[in-house]
């Protein structure tokens, strides 16, 4: 099941403030905490006292704490990769290495009897994780999350997201991706505020967009938010996403009518499969709504990101929805009830056979 996750920094925050951070997302589901190590320059002692309170909280609530880490976090800290006691006097359930070792020494640390997971970056196309793999690791504490980038126009290309995100789930590795609140005075690990996200084209999207467009690609299963702290709307919206769903949130037209707007929003729509280049079909609403009266108001043409309702001048076809993928015209038999903004409209590469979908009011 994926699972939704947030950040913490404690170095530039408050216990007090971060538990009710926590507090509030394990409300709505929450069930994943990323911090950093990278970033921090306590001593040992006062990084022990400054996590306990924290990461304590965090499992009663349920939340699973990984710490990000790289061979350099070792050497200061004294640590050894075959004794990885040391996170877990942190509370830590598992390390992400930004950075890796040599493949073998990876694969020793999955099988640490602390039971921590071993978090690898995901975002690099090398051969990394086929190495890492030849030591026969201990698979079960195995995971994959990509780097955030906190500089503009630094975030991964999309084709090369993909690209790497396929690779690990080939080997049956659970991949986790990062979005970016969108909240002003928002903080990472780093003194830079320009966004923290995976993908660069998510840099200034709202947060659920982003969320809906990597659930679409069905190329991660976990989602983590990057920087602190989001707001309490953005984690509701997060929370409220079916990830089995290709989500939409859409402009409605004030012309579309009660009847319009509960097909759109209360019917559980699935494409059509035998789908045409033109749109994507939701036909069972047809059944469902066979007696509704439905008055032809739009004759406009068809604009790609338009969604249709058939009216009663189509007969049996009356109730249809559509979620038009190429312009065309409209002989006054199909009522258009909403758009999607152009933001909105890198889901519809999603549209595809058999795939379900929900619509939401904007």
């Amino acid at each position: 099941m994926p699972r939704l996750g947030l950040s913490i920094y404690p170095e530039h925050s408050t216990p007090e403030r971060d538990i009710a951070y926590l507090e509030k997302a394990a409300t709505l589901g929450f069930s994943r905490v990323f911090t950093c190590l990278l970033s921090v320059n306590e001593d040992v002692d006062a990084l022990k006292d400054t996590f306990a309170q924290i990461n304590q909280r965090a499992h009663q609530l349920g939340f699973e704490v990984i710490f990000d880490v790289a061979p350099s976090v070792f050497q200061k800290l004294n640590i050894s990769y075959d004794d990885l006691s040391f996170f877990k006097e942190l509370h830590a359930d598992g390390i992400r290495l930004d950075e890796g070792f040599d493949g073998q020494k990876e694969a020793m640390m999955t099988r640490n009897p602390q039971g921590l997971k071993i978090e690898i970056n995901a975002s690099q196309p090398t051969k990394y994780v086929d190495n890492i793999l030849s030591y026969r690791p201990y698979k079960d504490n195995l995971i994959t999350c990509h780097n955030f980038y906190p500089q503009k126009y630094t975030g991964l290309d999309y084709a090369l997201f993909m690209e790497t995100s396929t690779a690990m789930k080939a080997h049956n590795l659970k991949v986790a991706a990062f979005v970016s609140s969108q909240e002003k005075n928002t903080f990472g690990p780093w003194p830079i505020d320009e966004g923290l996200c995976t993908l660069e084209m998510h840099r200034h999207l709202p947060i659920d967009l982003q969320a809906r467009h990597l659930y679409a690609t069905e190329a991660v299963d976990d989602i983590l938010i990057a920087n602190a702290y989001a707001s309490d709307e953005e984690l509701e919206r997060l929370s409220s996403i079916h990830p089995g769903k290709l989500t939409f949130r859409v402009d409605f037209e004030p012309a579309a009518s009660a009847v319009e707007m509960d097909i759109a929003l209360n019917f559980n729509h699935i494409i059509r499969g035998d789908m045409s280049r033109y749109m994507g079909r939701s036909t069972m609403s047809r059944i469902a709504y066979a007696s509704a009266d439905i008055p032809a108001h739009d004759t406009d043409p068809l604009k790609r990101g338009d969604i249709v309702i058939l009216n009663n001048g189509y007969g049996r076809y009356k109730g249809e929805l559509h979620v038009i993928l190429d312009d065309m015209e409209n002989d006054g038999r199909k009522n258009r009830i909403g758009h999607l903004n152009d933001n909105e409209q890198i889901l519809l590469e999603f549209v595809q056979p058999w795939v379900a979908f929900q619509l939401l009011k904007d």
